[in-house]
Order: structure tokens, then C-alpha cells, then sequence
């Protein structure tokens, strides 16, 4: 299992240098290291990139076929000066971060039969994916702004281990996380036996217990795009996002380390993976925006324009797209401040207005489906009007939001302005993950599966449009 107490490569390399030197001319191959991390994250125009995280004095070789391929440190271990971060200095402490992170591109899909390191084999990507899981929202909050901490030590509490679990046996082509994988922010609160012993902070601990080793099958199952939602903006995981699963290069200074360097670390260019049939997905990094909306001069504003503009660049590419962005625009969600009435809540103020202002229909026209998370539940919303057809699938481990949504939507109701609800359905207070299943080419089975992978709804996108069995999951 990945992820574990990591123990240096270095004894098991030496032991191997030994036996090769008493062989003779024996080749000389590193025993297996059991306690690692591996997986395969896509990036722009597909390419495939294997990670392996390790304690370990150098990287690990990649066997592709019969070919020994070196791989690169893409970071090193470092502990990190204590930062500004979403809670008070008090109840924060310095990133420490004891692996290294090596990476090594993987050769385009049907043109190897197998990739493997330390003798652990690889997921392998598919050109055309017919099957995907689609996930987010992950972690085990322990936060003491919201005053909220989940029973992380209790697996029907927090249960992204069961989750991940029953999504690798579906055997997916390809997993979709629409972010927020990290919500340890802070420490539990003595006596608080569901979260006694939980590491906290967002160091290597942290993100070991809320996604490594409660993902662990499912990351040896497929590839993944992995999705930046706002629990891995620089104020909060951000450090462990650039690190480990952004799938482009790390560039200097990109790596929330510095605040002064917030700006780069905040933001980041969208980009495409096709996945046959002439359909790609494209993949937003929507961490700092805000629900509230843009203030005059807000950085973010002009920022999720330039993003708008590349997306449409991208979208242009291929005639059919999937857009995949944290935050929904086109979703609604609920709110109750303590017996007073239920607060319906719209898409997210700040993607509607930046992308509005250029678009106002928020998307480009050949985007059929908007992929999203950060509302806690599962929900799809289809459109009368020009808007893609919207899933929400934030429903994989972080504790649930639980105020209701209605059955039917009030008349005038509406998650973003000039977006005319068809089709509404949802699941409140229930942890599964979603699947897609490719019926054409702009044709796809939704599937939505609970804990013991029963399907609880089905829904069916053709073109923008989405429809499911059940108006609501009970």
C-alpha cells in the first residue's frame, strides 16, 4: 500500500550493489521498496506523467518494456518557514515536506505494454477512455475556524478510503478528481476521540492521511486529472498541490513557499486532454476565486478573464468539450444559520462574473458538461437555455453539507443569471463517487454509487442536455 512510513532506499540499493558485485556479472536490480507512493497524473494535450514519491537519496529508475528510464527530481525534501495561512499564527505551524518527488514522462498510449518502478506496475493511460470515476472533495476536516472536525479515526465518518476502494474496482480508464483533497488544517481538539492522533497542517503528515494512503487503490487503479480546488490555494495546501500533483513542470517560485510569490502560486493556465471521439477535457485551476465576487481591481478578476480567453482558445480545438473546473457556476447549494429559514445559494460569483463578461452564456458553446465539486453533495442541473449540462460530484469523503435542497426549484430560481433550469437532481447527505460511461460521441451514462456501490441514480447527457431517473436521492 502506498504512502505508509517510508523506510530509505538506500539499504535496499546497497543489498542489491552487494549481490550483483558477488554474482559476478548478475544485473544489478534494486530490490522492491514496499512503502512509496506511485501514480500517473495527464496533463496538457495528454501527456502522461508517472510520480513516485519516496524517502530515498535519489530517484528510482522507470522500466518501460525492456527499457530502463531515468527519472528527475521534480522537488526535494525541505521543511518550509512558516507562512500566512488561512487560520491564526497559533493554531498553524512550518510546512515539513521529508520526500523526494521524482517524475519521469510516460510514452504515448498503445506504444508500450507496460511501465513499472521498484517493481510496481503503473496504470497504463487510454487514448480513448470509455470509463471514468469522477470524485472530489476528499479529506477529513479539521477546522477550527468553522469549529467543524470530523471523525477522521471512524471509516463510515470519514470513509474516502472505502470510497477510492470500491471506485478502483469499477476499473476505470481514467479518474477525475475535481479538487479539494487536503482539509487537516488544524489540530483536534483535545478529548476529541474521532480525531485523536490525526496529523494536521499541511506538511507531508497532513496530505499522507487525507489522500495518499486513503487513495492509495484507486491511484494504482488509472491515470488521474487532478483538479485544483481552494483548499490547495497558497494560503492553505498549496505547497503539497505544486509538489505532487500539478501535471506540469514546478516551475521557481510556484510553489506557495514564499508569499511574496502568491500571485504566480494563486493562478495557473488551463489546459487540454483529449480523450478521443474529437472531445476533450479542460481542466480550470479555479482556487482563488471567490463565491462573493471580484471587488474593482481584485486580481482575481482579470486573472479568470485571461483563463476565459484561454479556455475558449482551447475549447476551439476539438468540437466536443468537458470542462472540469472546482468551483460550479451553474449549481446551487443551501444554507441555514441555526433555526431560520433555508438560504439558497447560486453558482460561483466570481467564475459568472469574470467569464460573464466575456461570455454570458459563462462557457464556450462546444462545452457539452461542466464537472465540479466544493458544494458537498451530488447534484446535475440541465439548461433550456445555452449552458452546459452541470454535475457536482464533492461528495467523496469531506463531511456533508446537509441542509436540504427542494425537490423542484422555486419558480425565478436559478443558479446564474440567463440560465433556465430544465432538469434538477440531487443527493444530499449521502458519500459515493460518480461515473461516466462513453455510449458516443456525445453520449454518456451517469452513474451514481454509494458506499457499497449500489447505484442510487442514473442520468443520461446527450449533447448539453442531461436527464436522470430520480429528481431526488433519499
Amino acid at each position: 500500500m502506498s504512502g505508509l512510513s517510508l523506510p530509505r532506499l538506500a539499504v535496499p540499493l546497497a543489498a542489491a550493489l552487494l549481490a550483483a558485485l558477488l554474482g559476478g556479472c548478475a544485473a544489478l536490480t534494486p530490490a522492491p521498496v514496499a512503502d512509496f507512493s506511485s501514480y500517473v497524473v495527464l496533463g496538457e494535450n495528454g501527456r502522461a506523467v508517472a510520480r513516485v514519491l519516496i524517502d530515498a537519496p535519489a530517484c528510482p529508475a522507470l522500466q518501460i518494456d525492456q527499457r530502463s528510464v531515468a527519472m528527475r527530481v521534480r522537488s526535494l525534501p525541505a521543511s518550509v518557514a512558516l507562512r500566512p495561512t488561512v487560520s491564526p499564527v497559533a493554531d498553524s505551524k512550518p510546512a515539513v515536506f521529508p520526500l523526494l518527488t521524482c517524475e519521469a514522462e510516460l510514452p504515448a498510449p498503445g506504444s508500450y505494454a507496460s511501465a513499472s518502478v521498484l517493481g510496481r506496475q503503473l496504470p497504463r493511460q487510454s487514448a480513448a477512455p470509455q470509463r471514468i470515476v469522477v470524485l472530489g472533495d476528499t479529506g477529513c476536516r479539521l477546522a477550527d475556524h468553522a469549529q467543524n472536525y470530523q471523525a477522521c479515526n471512524d471509516k463510515d465518518a470519514y470513509p474516502f478510503a472505502r470510497i477510492a476502494a470500491a471506485a478502483a474496482a469499477w476499473k476505470p480508464d481514467l479518474v477525475i478528481h475535481v479538487g479539494d483533497y487536503h482539509y487537516r488544517e488544524n489540530a483536534c481538539p483535545d478529548g476529541n476521540a474521532g480525531c485523536a492522533g490525526s496529523p494536521w497542517g499541511y506538511g507531508w503528515d497532513a496530505w499522507q492521511a487525507d489522500f495518499f494512503n486513503p487513495g492509495a487503490s484507486l491511484l494504482q487503479a488509472a491515470p488521474w486529472i487532478m483538479a485544483r480546488g481552494n483548499h490547495e490555494n497558497c494560503a492553505r495546501a498549496g505547497q503539497g498541490y505544486w509538489r505532487w500533483l500539478d501535471p506540469r513542470p514546478l516551475l521557481p517560485q510556484r510553489d506557495c513557499d514564499d508569499p511574496a510569490n502568491d500571485k504566480l502560486g494563486n493562478y495557473s493556465a488551463p489546459y487540454a486532454v483529449p480523450i478521443g471521439q474529437d472531445t476533450q477535457l479542460l481542466v480550470l485551476d479555479s482556487a482563488s476565486t471567490s463565491w462573493r465576487g471580484f471587488k474593482p481591481g481584485d486580481t482575481g478578476w482579470e486573472q479568470y478573464r485571461d483563463n476565459y480567453r484561454e479556455l475558449a482558445s482551447l475549447a476551439a480545438q476539438a468540437p466536443r468539450n468537458l470542462a472540469v473546473i472546482h468551483h460550479p457556476l451553474l449549481a446551487m447549494g443551501a444554507d441555514r444559520k441555526g433555526d431560520g429559514p433555508i438560504q439558497l445559494l447560486k453558482g460561483d460569483a466570481g467564475l459568472q462574473q469574470s467569464f460573464g463578461s466575456l461570455n454570458p452564456f459563462y462557457l464556450p458553446d462546444n462545452v457539452q458538461t461542466l464537472l465540479s465539486g466544493h458544494v458537498h453533495l451530488w447534484e446535475q442541473m440541465s439548461f433550456s437555455s445555452p449552458h452546459p449540462s452541470q454535475f457536482v460530484s464533492g461528495f467523496s469523503g469531506t463531511a456533508e453539507d446537509i441542509v436540504p435542497l427542494p425537490a423542484r426549484l422555486p419558480d425565478g430560481v436559478t443558479p446564474a443569471p440567463g440560465a433556465v433550469v430544465e432538469a434538477f437532481s440531487h443527493w444530499i447527505d449521502g458519500f459515493g463517487f460518480m461515473t461516466m460511461e462513453r455510449q458516443g460521441a456525445d453520449q454518456w451514462l451517469v452513474q451514481i454509487h454509494d458506499l457499497q456501490g449500489q447505484i442510487r441514480n442514473r442520468c443520461q447527457i446527450t449533447g448539453r442536455h442531461s436527464r436522470c431517473e430520480r429528481d431526488q436521492v433519499k
